[in-house]
């Protein structure tokens, strides 16, 4: 499974950006789809997570409220919604896919068994 992202760019505070990420290969391997991202110096956190059905989705506390994921399965492709950008949200992006089935370790960067290359998404106050 191959994951292209796109969307990054940079932003003033307040903005909105839209990143959406496609899956090629097979869906059974896109169970769960996800956004994390990476700040300089920072670890890799979780954004947020959505499954197929698009019933069941997660989001780091950082970004509730702000931020919504969604997904078309017909293009396996995931989008994420950021709204009411802030400064501290800068970073690169990644979205992320795994064919397991549970909501364990949603938010665990180990647990996705495929990475996109990264946009990267600049916030400026």
């Amino acid at each position: 499974v191959q994951l292209q992202a796109s969307g990054g760019g940079s932003v003033q505070a307040g903005g909105s950006l839209r990143l959406s990420c496609a899956g090629s290969g097979g869906t059974d391997s896109t169970y769960v789809m996800g956004w994390f991202r990476q700040a300089p110096g920072k670890e890799r956190e979780f954004v947020a997570a959505i499954n197929r059905g698009g019933v069941s989705a997660w989001f780091a506390d950082s970004v509730k409220g702000r931020f919504t994921i969604s997904r078309d399965n017909s293009k396996n492709t995931v989008y994420l919604q950021m709204n009411s950008l802030k400064p501290e949200d800068t970073a690169v992006y990644y979205c992320s896919a795994r064919s397991l089935r549970y909501s364990d370790y949603i938010t665990t960067p180990g647990a996705y068994e495929y990475w996109g290359q990264g946009t990267l998404v600049t916030v400026s106050s």
